[in-house]
């Protein structure tokens, strides 16, 4: 059973959900190790309600309180611009049914085709991107779309009024003048020493790479950078967040590196608080 703890109910029953899961099985800008694809598949089969219930810590069912589907995975198997462009498009269908995407990646550049579907629906819009990377470089060996650049060109299409950056710890001169130039609030891993309470005014979308984790926490990724938030620290983020949020996306799960399952669980609870914020803002 890959159920989230229970929520998900069947598509052809459930014509008018609020919350969709779709995945995009997609690594091929990743700049060091493959395996980002796996992520989704990673993420339902940990999600098994024989193993978790559905319930948030804020105390919302999300078996009973709202209606969630998984709509399957998007068809990657083209080149990286025609997925792109799929993405997008199951995105739109999302939004156009007024339901909130969680998309589980898949590398990070997945996140420009979907910020590029919701600059349509939501104008302005806010992002909240918590990663231990800014992902700003305006191109990586040359790849303008690889995963380090997504916020680059997001920015750079104006596809955001607001930018704000949790957790990162790997930041080079060239991210600090791009993020000052373009009014991105850099909240660094080393200036984090009290919770977290971020307020919103737009709607805004939540973008979690999993390597923004402690590796001790969150093993399962391709690029380790000692030093990052606990798990309790990030739900805390979520919890705590005052904003509509508006769709949520879980990347860079390295399901070869996660031997033991704690990254998938990590990412699981981290859609579950979420969505339970979403559902009781």
């Amino acid at each position: 059973m890959t159920d989230f703890g229970g929520a998900i109910k069947p598509l052809d029953e459930s014509p008018d959900y609020k919350l969709a899961i779709l995945g995009v099985p997609f690594d091929e800008k990743s700049s060091y190790l493959r395996g980002a694809a796996g992520g989704p598949r990673a993420i339902r089969t940990v999600s098994t309600s024989k193993c978790y219930c559905g319930w948030t810590e804020l105390g919302v069912n999300l078996e009973t309180d709202t209606v969630m589907v998984d709509l399957g995975d998007v068809d990657t198997s083209g080149d990286p611009d025609k997925t792109f462009g799929l993405i997008e498009k199951a995105v739109d269908a999302i939004l156009a049914k007024g339901a909130v995407p969680i998309v589980l990646g898949g590398d990070h550049s997945i996140t420009y085709p979907v910020i590029k579907a919701f600059a349509r629906k939501f104008k302005p819009l806010d992002i909240l991107h918590l990663d231990a990377h800014p992902d700003l470089y305006d191109d990586l060996y040359g790849d303008r779309l690889s995963h380090a650049c997504p916020f680059a060109r997001i920015l750079e299409d104006g596809l955001a009024a607001n930018l704000v950056q949790v957790g990162v710890r790997a930041v080079t001169d060239a991210h600090r003048r791009l993020a000052l130039k373009r009014g991105v609030r850099m909240i660094e891993m080393k200036d984090i020493t009290e919770p977290l309470f971020l307020k919103f005014t737009n709607p805004t979308y939540v973008s979690f790479d999993l390597d923004v984790l402690d590796p001790a926490f969150a093993p399962g990724v391709s690029h380790h950078e000692p030093g990052g938030l606990t798990t309790r620290q990030a739900v805390q983020v979520i919890q705590a967040l005052k904003g509509q949020v508006v769709g949520l996306d879980v990347v860079e799960l390295n399901a070869a590196r996660d031997l033991q399952g704690l990254t998938a669980a990590a990412a699981f609870k981290i859609i579950k608080e979420t969505a339970g914020r979403i559902v009781r803002p």
